[in-house]
């Protein structure tokens, strides 16, 4: 049986040796990803920070003054191999899509992410996206009201409805002057845990 191992072995010498041919995924680069950490805690109804959603509840009579959204921004570095010099900050008052998530939020069966993403995609910096700001230390914190918010995207709270909402997104860009305009909309999907939370935002429910 000697013999056959010995032939065995030169096949695979050769047809590693014999490689003509140069992929695209063969020179890939790392790339960072935002990164965002949810205050959980201030949200007017019950949220995961997985989802990446808080919640203003409209059936409180004070909630444009009284109810927070907080978040921290940061990112992920490929552990230190995609060092990041800005993130600019988007964000957009939104009227609600065809077909929202539910209420409560369901987690799925590992019980981590939500079952449904909280957001429509794809997760691109559209005409309706304005500048907030360009962020160069991190991480960095915001903490904002329905009425700071409105102000922020000239929004006239009085004409805001259930399931509307205020979304952030963000452009990275790299130390290498890569600059990432978009991601993956499976990256960008709150329902599958990926280490990429291309926005965060904010939903008006009243219960």
């Amino acid at each position: 049986m000697k013999p056959y191992k010995y032939l065995i072995a030169a096949m695979i010498l050769a047809m590693g040796s014999c490689k003509t041919v140069d992929y695209d995924y063969e020179n890939f680069i790392y790339a960072a990803t935002p990164r965002v950490t949810l205050n959980t805690e201030v949200s007017a109804l019950p949220t995961f920070q997985t989802a990446k959603v808080s919640f203003f509840n409209l059936a409180d009579p004070e909630y444009a003054t009284s109810q927070q959204f907080e978040w921290e921004l940061s990112y992920y570095d490929a552990e230190g191999r995609a060092p990041v010099s800005e993130i600019e900050v988007y964000v957009s008052f939104n009227r609600r899509e065809g077909n929202v998530p539910v209420y409560p939020i369901v987690l799925s069966l590992a019980e981590v992410e939500p079952n449904e993403r909280q957001f429509p995609l794809p997760s691109s910096i559209r005409s309706t996206d304005m500048l907030y700001e360009r962020v160069t230390e991190f991480p960095k914190s915001y903490s904002f009201t329905a009425t700071e918010l409105a102000e922020i995207t000239g929004t006239d709270l009085s004409t805001v409805q259930v399931n509307d909402y205020f979304l952030f997104k963000f452009i990275v860009t790299m130390a290498d002057g890569t600059r990432i305009v978009q991601y993956n909309d499976n990256s960008c999907d709150e329902s599958r845990g990926e280490l990429c939370d291309c926005r965060v935002g904010v939903r008006f429910k009243s219960m």
